[in-house]
Formats: C-alpha cells, sequence, structure tokens
C-alpha cells in the first residue's frame, strides 16, 4: 500500500544531515507498516518493540550511549548495526521513556545511523521530557489514508489521474464525476484505516470492513484504560461520544453527559486530542496572517479523526448512505464538513501538528459562517462546505466582501465549476485546491 508520505521518508534516508526521525500518529494508521517498507531499502533492518519485548528496556537504564546500546541491541537480535548500511527502528517507543531520552544522544554522538521511532499515545510520554529533542528530533505526523491514497490503494490510479487533471475551468466529464462521487461514497463508509482499506480492496465486502472497524473501536475504547491515571476512564468516553456527535460544529464541551466539571470534561478532550483521536478547528477573525495570530481559543470545533471509525460509533445504516443525495441526512454529525476538515489536515500537515481554522462573523446576531480558512500564497481562502448540490453562500459572501478576500472556494457534489470570484471544488478533490 503507497503512503504519500513514504516519499519523505526516502528523502530523510539520503539526507546527510539527517536528525533522528520521530513518527507520530493515532494507533494503527499504518506506522509500523511504512518504516517496514523503508527498512527493507537497507542492507540491514533492526526492529525493536517496547511493548512486545519488554525486556529490552534494560539496555537502556542508567548509560545511554549510542554505541553501548547498539552493541547490546546488536547482540541480542544478531543484527549488525552499521552506519550508512542499518535502519534501527525503536516501535511502540512510548513504553520506554530512557528510550526516547536516547533519541538525543544518537544524533549528538551516532549521526551517521539511520535510527526512527514511533508509537502511540506518544504525546503523553514526551510530556515527561521537557527539553526533549529540541533542534536533534525530526517529526513526520501519519494519519489515516487521504482519499487520494484509497484511490490508489484500490488501483484506481486512472481514475486518480484524470481527477487531478480537472480544474474550474476544465471540468471533469459527467461519467468519471458520477465515478469519484461513488468512490467517496465508499470511502466515507470505509474511513482510511489502513487495516480496513486492505480488506475492502482485496474482498470488495462492506460487511468484512465493518467487522475490521469494529474490532479497532474495541482496541480504542480499550486503550482509554491507558488513561486512568490522568482522567476518569467514563468521563473520557463521554467526551469521545460528545466529540463524535459534535463533529463538524461548534463544540461545546458542557453539553457532554456524565460527571465531571468543565475542566475535567476539558483535560479529557485535550488527551483525546493529544492520542491523535480528534483535531481541534479554531476560530480565527481572519485580519491577517498567520491565522494562528488571531485565534480564540475558546471558541472551536473538533474533528474525529477517522470517518470509518465515526460511522461504525454512530450505527450509519451503509446502504442508506451509498444512495443518498445529501450525505447528512443519514448521519447524526456534520460528516462533509469533517471529511473536508480531515484531507486539509492529511494534506498540509505531515510535518506539524494539525492547526485548522474557520470564522465567525463577531458581531451581535449574525450567523455568518465560514467553515475553513486556509493560506494559499500569502492570501487568506474562505472554503464553505456543502453537503450535496446546492445551497446558498451568502457567509461566503460576506466573508469576500469585508476581508477584501481575493477568492473564495466551495466544496460540494457538484463538478468543477466557477461562479464569478467562488470556485467549486468537488468534496473529493480536496487536495486540488491547494494547487491554486
Amino acid at each position: 500500500m503507497n503512503r504519500t508520505l513514504f516519499k519523505e521518508l526516502e528523502q530523510w534516508k539520503k539526507d546527510k544531515d539527517r536528525k533522528v526521525l520521530l513518527l507520530r500518529g493515532a494507533r494503527q494508521v499504518g506506522k509500523t507498516y511504512l518504516i517496514r517498507q523503508l527498512g527493507s531499502n537497507f542492507k540491514h533492518f533492526l526492529e525493536v518493540n517496547f511493548e512486545s519485548e519488554p525486556e529490552v528496556k534494560t539496555f537502556f537504564e542508567g548509560n545511554l550511549n549510542p554505541y553501548e546500546i547498539s552493541l547490546k541491541l546488536s547482540a541480542y537480535y544478531g543484527i549488525p548495526i552499521v552506519d550508512g548500511e542499518t535502519l534501527l527502528f525503536f516501535d511502540e517507543v512510548q513504553s520506554c521513556i530512557p528510550a526516547i531520552q536516547s533519541l538525543r544522544f544518537f544524533y549528538e554522538k551516532r549521526q551517521g545511523l539511520h535510527l526512527v521511532a514511533a508509537g502511540s499515545l506518544l504525546e503523553f510520554a514526551l510530556q515527561q521530557i521537557p527539553s526533549f529533542g529540541v533542534g536533534r528530533i525530526r517529526s513526520l505526523f501519519l494519519y489515516p489514508l487521504s482519499f487520494n491514497e484509497f484511490l490508489n490503494a484500490a488501483n484506481q490510479n486512472g481514475l486518480l489521474e484524470i481527477k487531478n487533471n480537472a480544474t474550474p475551468k476544465n471540468p471533469l466529464d459527467e461519467a468519471f464525476h458520477r465515478n469519484l462521487i461513488e468512490w467517496f461514497r465508499k470511502f466515507i463508509i470505509i474511513g482510511g484505516m489502513p487495516e480496513a482499506v486492505k480488506a475492502f480492496v482485496e474482498t470488495s465486502d462492506f460487511h468484512k470492513t465493518q467487522n475490521i472497524l469494529d474490532d479497532i473501536v474495541i482496541s480504542l475504547e480499550d486503550d482509554f484504560l491507558k488513561y486512568k491515571d490522568r482522567v476518569n476512564t467514563s468521563r473520557l468516553k463521554d467526551v469521545f461520544f460528545s466529540v463524535l456527535n459534535q463533529s463538524g460544529g461548534k463544540f461545546n464541551i458542557t453539553s457532554s453527559s456524565g460527571s465531571g466539571n468543565h475542566e475535567q470534561k476539558k483535560e479529557a478532550l485535550e488527551m483525546l486530542v493529544m492520542a491523535g483521536l480528534c483535531y481541534k478547528v479554531y476560530h480565527s477573525s481572519a485580519n491577517g496572517i498567520p491565522l494562528a495570530a488571531e485565534i480564540n481559543r475558546k471558541k472551536f470545533k473538533v474533528l474525529f479523526f477517522d470517518t470509518g471509525i465515526a460511522q461504525r460509533f454512530l450505527k450509519l445504516n451503509v446502504s442508506d448512505f451509498l444512495i443518498a443525495n445529501n450525505i447528512n441526512n443519514i448521519n447524526k454529525g456534520n460528516i462533509a464538513e469533517q471529511f473536508v476538515g480531515l484531507e486539509l489536515t492529511k494534506y498540509l500537515y505531515s510535518k506539524s501538528k494539525p492547526e485548522l481554522f474557520y470564522w465567525h462573523r463577531e458581531k451581535r446576531g449574525s450567523n455568518a459562517e465560514v467553515d475553513y480558512l486556509v493560506q494559499i500564497n500569502n492570501h487568506i481562502i474562505p472554503v464553505e462546505v456543502k453537503s450535496g448540490t446546492q445551497g446558498k453562500m451568502q457567509s461566503m459572501n460576506i466573508f469576500l466582501d469585508s476581508k477584501k478576500a481575493k477568492y473564495g472556494i466551495r466544496i460540494s457534489l457538484e463538478n468543477f465549476s466557477q461562479y464569478q470570484n467562488v470556485m467549486v471544488y468537488p468534496i473529493f478533490a480536496i487536495d486540488r485546491l491547494l494547487d491554486i
């Protein structure tokens, strides 16, 4: 399964001034698979898993000299650790804090060695190391598959190429447009978790795919027990389901059921963000760039990290979804807006933590709101999401007039087109708007 991020890994391999690499992301998004794929390009590959082989943690007790650690690991696994020839991989590294601390010393004292570390719930471990790896560690962020990666996995490269050549001035032939909408519907149901995508590609069996998603759901719920020292598990689940039900809209943390005051629920939400299970979309006044300079941290939306898993939690009827004209009619949450935010995250934030923005008119009695704001060529571009093929653009026009914006983008089930200074992109072509 080809992942876009693999090109970044190949470039890192060739970089003479490379840093130690830390691959970050939620559980089961494909981190281990990707590094093993990279390892096949080395003469030697040594994988250390700190969860399945906890005994190796003793090699990191006391002295963190990279040469001594390498000597012990090489002897234990029977694999040479040679600069320039070996890829050393620390997997589930969050389970061994000293191993995380050793990464900086590998950079300082053994830069010739290719070293990658990865793990789930990494953010919690990194909190325990205040000065971790500043200037010595390079982070890459992996997410569930994007729609482009999904098409590639499904051997739809011809359709992908046709999509990528279309523009508002050169729209798709209607037959290809309809075909892409059908693949988009499938992707919303399946989501981007690699195991689920692989099962669908191999079998075309939605039922089997749904079973795999159910298994992932159970594993995510089991992970909640790992948070129990930080936050009440039942409270975490309450906030978790609140995120699912409010995804795409302004998040109201007090509406989550269960016990706990505002601060306790806020802490639970931050745990979910740190685990990579959801991303915040902050309100920005959007008077200039960078957009982050004018955010209101009290106003935000929350996106759940995968539509496939979300629809399993929300009990989406698959057959209804496949025939619906407006995808939001069959889902409790604003799945169209959620999908767009997730796609933007996947295409924009492979090298940094997600940082999405939206705009709401700061005027009493005003309901004008633009779903997303993106920065393209030093311009702030408003992005409005419609779940069907129709809808007014009052909020878009208000933003364009009040902010003197150059143009806006409408995302919907429509084909590529243009209305004066508003360009229309199909919802399955989010990546194309970043090429403007």
